[in-house]
């Protein structure tokens, strides 16, 4: 008579999972589980290596001594790394910020690495038209020209909807008005560079997620979140109009993409999404890396007279069509007159 043991009835499954574990080549859970690990950390090694590869970087040894230029944003992040190396480059640098604590404490840093002394700070609050206006009057008074102006200051938020005092959407108040405003009050300054004067806007991928409602152009209901995108939009609209109206005239203007960055712009994705983005971030672009392509557009002679242009790592990139729809972009500009309450004594574009 034959008898099984218990061992014997169970090594059928037992050999079934042996066979198993050897096709993909281990011998047991933990050493299975240690080597899908180990791969996906050389797999994740490989595209961080390949991103570095191709960023771009902005290599001219170039001054930029007797050029005078404003960064908005520029306590932080990206903004503080153009203030640093136009600083290093010798350039009159206008640090324009909304946190004057932070952009002092900035300054004094930059200051003291680069030994330029001719680095400022100025108040500058892009959400709030009076705050702008302040701002340019203080610059009209004591800068005799302009070289470069950075629209380089951004805000992003996730779900919280909230207004400027001057009763816009917040989100869009300080990435696209704030910025449109401004750069009609400069624009007479910036003619009178010898450069000849150039305008860079920061905007983004992203704008591909979005686009801008011409009936909607205040938007206070919609989520924040979606409005950064749209804001992005906006930017590279304003800049291709704004090209387009300055023709003629010495100043050019171009936009760029920096890539994806860990600054300040994400403090407020709320949990639990912060814990996928510490994963993500380990993808980002460090500031200095994202603020070549701002470099490249405000100091390189390459893109001289170039202008209505988008940019990611420092060379020329294609767009979507449907942002190139000029005829969107002049009602945009138009309409946008009229949100930030420009006048006739106000300087014209």
């Amino acid at each position: 008579m034959k008898t099984f043991s218990p061992i014997a009835n169970k090594l059928p499954l037992s050999t079934s999972h042996t066979q198993t574990m050897s096709l993909l080549g281990f011998n047991d859970p933990l050493t299975a589980i240690a080597s899908v690990i180990t791969g996906l950390a050389i797999v994740l090694s490989l595209i961080k290596y390949y991103l570095y590869l191709t960023c771009g970087h902005f290599t001219s040894a170039r001054k930029m001594d007797g050029k005078t230029v404003i960064i908005t944003g520029a306590n932080s992040g990206i903004g503080k790394e153009t203030a640093r190396d136009l600083a290093r480059r010798g350039a009159r640098v206008i640090m324009a910020c909304r946190n004057m604590e932070t952009a002092k404490q900035a300054r004094d840093e930059i200051v003291k690495e680069t030994n330029n002394q001719n680095v400022v700070v100025l108040k500058l609050d892009l959400s709030s038209q009076g705050s702008v206006r302040e701002f340019a009057a203080e610059v009209r008074r004591t800068e005799r020209k302009l070289d470069v102006l950075v629209h380089n200051a951004g805000f992003a938020e996730t779900f919280r909807k909230t207004q400027s005092v001057d009763g816009l959407e917040f989100t869009m108040a300080t990435n696209h008005y704030g910025p449109f405003l401004l750069t009609h009050l400069l624009i007479d300054l910036l003619k009178q560079s010898t450069g000849p004067g150039r305008i860079v806007v920061v905007a983004s991928e992203l704008y591909r997620f979005a686009s801008v409602n011409l009936n909607n152009l205040n938007p206070l209901r919609s989520l924040p979140a979606y409005l950064y995108y749209v804001s992005k939009c906006a930017n590279i609209m304003f800049t291709r109009e704004l090209a387009r109206r300055l023709e003629g005239t010495a100043v050019t203007a171009n936009c760029l993409h920096p890539g994806m960055i860990d600054s300040g712009i994400w403090r407020n994705v709320p949990f639990p999404l912060t814990l996928p983005m510490r994963v993500i971030k380990s993808f980002f672009k460090t500031s200095v890396e994202g603020a070549q392509t701002s470099l490249y557009l405000a100091c390189s002679e390459e893109v001289q007279g170039v202008t209505g242009k988008y940019f990611m790592d420092c060379k020329e990139a294609g767009l979507s069509a449907s942002i190139c729809d000029m005829e969107k972009a002049r009602k945009l500009w138009d309409e946008s007159i009229k949100m930030v309450g420009l006048t006739d004594s106000d300087p014209k574009i």
